[in-house]
């Protein structure tokens, strides 16, 4: 795990915003330094060029992911109740991610930034379940791999960011049905 100066996490996190809002293209360096609240100068000693900044946004958000699904499925020590808290995290994770329409402000590079963030995570959602994958009747009786679960869970939150479902509610339950899980939430504040 990559450990973020201070400086570098507010910088990437102004990127991030900056990159939902107005697309990669629109990105300047100078309106990162302002909405960072640093000087330039301290940006581009940390990130010298706009490529080591979006390769370094990457790594962020990878590990932002990670650090998410690991925090809510921490509190629960049942298989089912991990699955079910990860699944909540999956369906909501992305709107605070890449903001609420970045199809709108940049549909290719949103589309490619998913389709980049795709193995990485589903290795992350792997990793983190493990055993909570097994919960799902597929990968129990042998059709498919935990990995597959987890990818298959993954573009069902991608689908849900891209063409949401009103309710989110909705899809959730419909993800908990695949999963084999009760159609309302079975996580609390132990599991």
């Amino acid at each position: 795990m990559t450990r973020w100066s201070p400086s570098e996490e507010l910088i990437l996190s102004a990127a991030r915003v900056a990159i939902a809002e107005r697309g990669p293209d629109g990105l300047t360096m100078s309106a990162v330094a302002a909405a960072a609240g640093v000087s330039r100068p301290t940006l581009y000693k940390w990130f010298p060029t706009k490529t080591d900044l979006f390769e370094a946004l990457t790594d962020y958000e990878t590990e932002q992911f990670g650090e998410g699904l690991r925090s809510v499925i921490a509190a629960h020590r049942s298989p089912a109740r991990r699955l079910d808290a990860a699944l909540r995290h999956l369906v909501t994770y992305l709107d605070g991610l890449m903001g609420s329409d970045p199809i709108g402000v940049d549909p290719a590079f949103a589309l490619v930034s998913l389709n980049t963030m795709l193995s990485t995570q589903v290795a992350i959602i792997t990793e983190l379940l493990d055993d909570a994958l097994d919960v799902v009747p597929s990968v129990a009786s042998h059709v498919i791999t935990r990995a597959g679960a987890a990818e298959m869970f993954l573009r069902l939150a991608y689908s849900q960011y891209l063409v949401p479902n009103p309710d989110a509610e909705d899809m959730l339950a419909t993800m908990r049905g695949f999963a084999g899980l009760p159609r309302r939430s079975i996580t609390r504040a132990v599991g």
